[in-house]
């Protein structure tokens, strides 16, 4: 994505406008790597979102709401001991590097004025947030960096603070129209990548756009570029960082024309798409990165979270699959049993023909239809009765294996199902509390250790599945993991209400609320289907089977696992699922 210089010039330079002047109302730190800051200024209000993520690290001015932990970490702690109630003196982009320093007045221990430093760091994997004194002495930062990490730079509280090495460019809104002509050549390189080579804080998307504004392409090789091409280009490079000292940004974020997938921001118009891709301007830069980090970001998050919910879920999966396998083997071998009560018969029958020492013995088989011989192993140390014992004992084992193996199996296929449930659950997340839920109920299940976290005394827990209004106006409610399916289908509803389930799918228990299930339209009929069929496993398949029914039809048996249900005196609609559809009616 294009945080880069030019970004970040945009970024700091509205965080001053806004910001110069403003007091540090509240500091929270909603994930180990995210800090959010409350400002109050005259007649303003505003947060300050900051990320080290190495995934998307980013600043800017948010209006994101976020859930914040019980325990307020380490370093949240630290800042609110230091600049809490102080005053920002300045916000301002270290060169045109992706560095950011906000510079803040606040009180000391003894109660004098005294200046700190919050550095950001917006490096992909060696993003950091800082803070310093104002000799910058480090005081603490969110992400450690020992020797172990780097032999280079440490950050570590009570060390100087150094800036991460220079690679030796040039800032770019000191160079000229004579130094850019210089730096571009005909060197076999991409003539994108030598303006990236040659300056700082340059994206490829920058880059490119340069290159695209001059020669109507963005790629286009230094042995190619003719005199005339490069000149072009140099005078819009040069035109792009003009633009830039005077403040003339035009945030813009593109996606892509059909798949509307997200496909990157910047601060100044982007032409080089073309017809492909749809180019959305936003007032503020920090709108900007908000809208296209809002999604990707929060998805990131949750996908953090539920790591290791995924790798608990897979590996019990696997340890199911593999007894199943194991089961069936031993069905599979079961199922020949009858060989050894024939065997014990036709002993039995020729015991006469039959001597202790024999190592087997060859007679009729009186059980088949064409009465061919046999040949039956036999244990030399044992009498020939015996030996039909044995193969008696043989039999009935396997009969009994047979029987407790087929109970094992339908336990073990009832847990295959419950934990597909759950993995389709993981995938459904969209929020840290639909994760908690999932987290406990696996916990409560026996597959995660509790860890303490359900002794602890809390609030009671607040269950809210998806709302969606029909275009008939009647209220559809969707659960997204198992507790929540429990609560749609055996709290939430009425023994009136229609539930919606796909049939031998995986996927998410719906209810239409209604006192007479006679009176609702077919439309709402197949919109709670189509929902069903979209929150399920089967949202990219077409005529997806979903079963419907009253509520009144629907039981859950007694110990059954979270989310199972069985029910009785169903229809079916084939519907396929609608994205566009579930987005519009949801509240």
């Amino acid at each position: 994505m294009a945080l880069d210089g030019i970004v970040i010039s945009a970024l700091a330079k509205e965080c001053e406008k806004r910001m110069v002047g403003a007091r540090i109302d509240k500091i929270h730190q909603p994930e180990k790597d995210e800090l959010i800051i409350g400002l109050r200024a005259p007649g303003d209000a505003l947060k300050l979102l900051i990320c080290a993520n190495p995934s998307f690290p980013r600043f800017h001015i948010t209006n994101s709401q976020k859930e914040n932990p019980e325990k307020p970490p380490m370093f949240c702690m630290l800042l609110r001991k230091h600049i809490s109630g102080g005053k920002i003196l300045y916000v301002r982009q270290e060169g045109f590097e992706r560095i950011v320093r906000i510079g803040i007045e606040s009180y000391d221990e003894l109660g004098y004025l005294s200046e700190k430093h919050l550095i950001i760091e917006i490096m992909g994997k060696h993003s950091n947030i800082i803070l310093t004194d104002k000799d910058d002495k480090i005081l603490d930062s969110i992400i450690h960096v020992d020797l172990s990490v780097s032999s280079v730079r440490q950050v570590l509280p009570g060390l100087p603070y150094f800036a991460p090495p220079e690679q030796g460019k040039k800032n770019p809104l000191d160079a000229t129209r004579d130094d850019i002509a210089f730096d571009l050549s005909h060197d076999d390189l991409p003539v994108w990548k030598q303006i990236m080579n040659a300056y700082q804080g340059i994206s490829p998307l920058v880059a490119r756009e340069a290159v695209y504004r001059g020669v109507g392409l963005g790629e286009i090789m230094g042995p190619e570029a003719s005199h005339d091409d490069l000149e072009k280009i140099t005078l819009n490079f040069f035109a792009i960082m003009e633009d830039m000292k005077e403040g003339a940004y035009n945030p813009c974020v593109i996606s892509d024309k059909q798949t509307k997938k997200m496909l990157d921001f910047c601060a100044i118009d982007i032409a080089q798409y073309g017809s492909g891709a749809n180019i959305e301007h936003y007032p503020s830069m920090s709108e900007a990165v908000e809208s296209f980090y809002m999604k990707k970001a929060s998805s990131e998050s949750i996908r953090q979270k539920c790591g290791d919910l995924s790798k608990t879920v897979a590996t019990n999966l696997d340890r199911c699959r593999k007894k199943l396998q194991l089961q069936g083997e031993i069905l599979a071998k079961a199922a020949k049993r009858d060989k050894y009560k024939i065997y014990g018969d036709l002993i039995t029958a020729n015991i006469y023909q039959i001597s202790q020492g024999m190592e087997e013995v060859r007679v009729i088989n009186f059980y088949s239809e064409n009465a061919e011989e046999v040949t039956i192993p036999l244990k030399t140390d044992i009498t020939p009765a015996k030996n039909a014992q044995r193969y008696y004992q043989k039999y009935n084992k396997e009969k009994t294996a047979e029987a407790e193996t087929l109970k094992q199996k339908k336990l073990n296929e009832i847990e295959i199902d419950y934990l597909e449930s759950v993995q389709e659950a993981i995938l459904k997340a969209e929020t840290g509390a639909e994760v908690v839920q999932i987290r406990d109920e696996l916990i409560e299940e026996g597959y995660l250790k509790n860890r303490g976290r359900l002794l602890k005394k809390k609030k009671k827990e607040q269950i809210t599945p998806m709302h969606f209004v029909s275009d008939d106006g009647y209220d559809i409610y969707v659960g997204k993991n198992n507790k929540q399916n429990d609560y749609v289908t055996l709290k939430l509803s009425r023994s009136t209400d229609i539930w919606f389930h796909t049939k031998g799918i995986h996927g998410s228990h719906t209810i239409v609320k209604c006192d007479d299930a006679m009176q609702v339209p077919d439309r709402t009929y197949m919109q709670a289907a189509r929902l069903a069929a979209y929150y399920s496993k089967g949202r990219s398949s077409e005529s997806v089977p979903v079963d419907y029914t009253e509520v009144k039809n629907v039981k859950k048996p007694s110990g059954a696992k979270p989310g199972m249900v069985i029910y009785v005196s169903y229809n079916t609609l084939y519907v396929t699922p609608d994205e566009e559809e579930a987005q519009r009616l949801r509240l």
